[in-house]
Parts: structure tokens; C-alpha cells; sequence
């Protein structure tokens, strides 16, 4: 049966001591979506999604590369990695933009908090500059879509 790594024999809360796992090459890809109201969504492409604040998203991709730079330093058992590569995507569809945060390291442990903190934040930094324009934006489905290079490999 699996347990939960974050905690120890006591019920308490600890890192994971990562120092006997193989330094590997390990990717995860992270995706989320941001939808608007179609009225909005239409102004909003009309702009070519930018607004008096800047290009949403463009500003949006620099907030979530930051993002998975910090992922240590907001997620409390995480460790801090030596990241080799960060790509935040971000492209229209229907009535959303959807998000996804590929994450590259070679480490003892994977990167799929730093994908999905880039993902979140990406999708927060696209609400933020859009408020004005309506409080019906939903942030939803972010999720890990793929890991690699660790113990088990996982694909969606």
C-alpha cells in the first residue's frame, strides 16, 4: 500500500530525504485553463489580449516561469532544484486560454510542484489583469499531464 511521503512515522510533517536517489534528467508538463465570458474573451482577442496594464499574455508566461523559480520557497516540503529549462505556453481556445508549464531538471527528485506552481500562477497573473473587465473568470482544470525520469513515470 502507498503512503503518504510528506509524512513520518509520528504523523508529522517532513521532507523527504532525497539523498540516496540517482541524480537523473526529469521533465514535467503541468496544463490549466482560464475561461472567460464570451463577451469578454472577445474584447479581449479583439486586443490581441493586451490591455492598459500590458500584453496578458505575455506577462502571464513571465509570472509563471518566476513562479516555478519560487515553487521552494511557497510549498513548504518542497526542495529547491537546480532548474535546466522552463517553458510556459499559453493559447486561445473556444472561450479560455489554456496554460500548460513544462519543467526540466537533472536532480534527485521531480519537478511536477514547480509545473503545476507554474501553471497556478500563470492562471492567477491572467485573472489579475483581467478583473476590470469581469469577476465571472474561472480558473480550473490544472493538472499534472506528464512526469518523467523519476521513480514512476506517469502520463494523463
Amino acid at each position: 500500500m502507498n503512503k503518504l511521503s510528506h509524512i513520518n512515522e509520528h504523523g508529522e510533517a517532513t521532507m523527504v530525504d532525497v539523498s540516496d536517489k540517482k541524480v537523473k534528467a526529469r521533465t514535467a508538463t503541468a496544463s490549466g485553463e482560464v475561461i472567460f465570458p464570451e463577451d469578454v474573451f472577445a474584447e479581449l482577442s479583439q486586443n490581441q489580449f493586451s490591455n492598459k496594464k500590458g500584453s496578458i499574455i505575455q506577462t502571464a508566461v513571465i509570472a509563471g516561469i518566476q513562479a516555478v523559480k519560487k515553487t521552494a520557497d511557497l510549498i513548504p516540503l518542497c526542495h529547491q532544484l537546480a532548474l535546466s529549462k522552463v517553458h510556459i505556453d499559453i493559447q486561445p481556445k473556444g472561450n479560455s486560454l489554456i496554460i500548460k508549464s513544462t519543467v526540466k531538471c537533472t536532480e534527485r527528485t521531480g519537478v511536477e510542484m514547480e509545473a503545476l506552481t507554474g501553471v497556478s500562477v500563470a492562471a492567477l497573473t491572467i485573472y489579475d489583469m483581467c478583473k476590470a473587465l469581469s469577476h465571472d473568470i474561472k480558473i480550473t482544470n490544472i493538472q499534472l499531464d506528464q512526469k518523467s525520469g523519476g521513480k514512476s513515470d506517469f502520463n494523463r
